[in-house]
């Protein structure tokens, strides 16, 4: 049997290639000295302080880099501080048990469907079957399903401590922004959320998946993925979404599709302002034309205007109007 021929040019001698490996690598090096000439040096006082950030170049995908990102939180990071409460109050470390949750994500475990609440230990020690109180229900919260995530890898975790971040399964309950204790109450603040600068409409392509449809859109609206804002006198009919980029939209129909089995078609929404806004203002904003009265999910109502004009008229002919800029909630 005749051996497949190669042409010279084809053959990369083993010395050759480590030749381009190292000009590569000398390439990487003057190019990252460029950041030497501007003074691009971690700071760390002012990154303590929360006045700089150290940027780090990588790839998640293809997981170069990461390592590093990991490396300096260890090496960087302070030491968990004693986390102020709703009141401005400081909790000590050494108080009750505390946690706040900063994330909730829905079908990472696609064989499950389950629901995580990530929880981030504030004060005292977390031990995983340990019962804790939503300061915003009231009622109890059993941790018998406690797990720390990494990337598609989970480990049951048993206790925990200021600073350490835990995932809470089957956390239907739970939203983000909501406080768990132990002993003396506590609540802390919320997290901080931006003004919607964009706005979509959303319908199923399948109107018998409308159920489906529906329990993507309040799974969704509690992550914080995107707002979905409904007609108080249509109820579920024709919601709108609001978010602060484009790409929730993209990400927020792609969800829809793979985790819930309702394609769906989102569709931007000739909106370019929001205010806060009461039912004795709603009254007189619904006889105005371009201005849609809608709630969020938390129950706050909002007016939603075609025109930016017509509210600075409206701001400047009726002041009386509660018409509250949505700076940051």
């Amino acid at each position: 049997m005749r051996g497949a021929q190669i042409a010279p040019e084809e053959i990369v001698p083993a010395d050759r290639a480590a030749q381009e490996e190292g000009t590569d690598w000398e390439r990487s090096m003057d190019e990252c000295g460029l950041l030497d000439a501007v003074g691009a040096e971690v700071d760390t006082e002012s990154f303590l302080a929360g006045e700089s950030t150290p940027m780090f170049v990588g790839s998640a995908l293809t997981n170069f880099g990461v390592r590093h990102v990991l490396d300096a939180l260890a090496d960087l990071a302070p030491p968990a501080l004693a986390r102020p409460d709703a009141a401005g109050v400081p909790r000590p470390l050494d108080a009750g048990c505390s946690a706040f949750v900063f994330k909730v994500q829905a079908n990472m475990d696609r064989a499950h469907r389950d629901r995580i609440a990530f929880v981030r230990v504030c004060s005292g020690e977390f031990e995983r079957g340990m019962v804790l109180t939503n300061s915003r229900t009231g009622k109890p919260f059993a941790t018998k399903y406690a797990s720390q995530v990494f990337g598609a890898e989970r480990s049951t975790v048993d206790s925990a401590h200021p600073g350490d971040v835990v995932g809470l399964v089957n956390a239907t309950d739970l939203q983000i922004g909501d406080t768990l204790y132990v002993g003396d109450p506590v609540e802390f603040p919320p997290i901080p959320r931006f003004a919607p600068e964009v706005f979509a409409t959303a319908r199923p392509l399948d109107t018998g998946k409308y159920k489906q449809f529906r329990r993507g859109l309040d799974q969704l609206d509690t992550e914080g993925v995107v707002q979905v804002l409904r007609d108080p006198l249509a109820g579920d009919a024709n919601p709108v979404l609001a978010a602060v980029g484009q790409l929730q939209f993209d990400v927020f129909a792609d969800r829809l599709d793979i985790e819930f089995n309702a394609p769906s078609e989102v569709l931007s929404a000739p909106y370019e302002a929001i205010r806060y806004t009461d039912d004795a203002s709603a009254a007189r904003l619904r006889e105005v034309g371009g201005i849609r009265i809608l709630r969020r999910g938390d129950g706050r109502l909002v007016a939603l205007f075609e025109s930016r004009y017509r509210l600075q008229r409206l701001e400047n002919d009726e002041p009386d109007l509660m018409l509250e800029t949505i700076a940051v909630d």
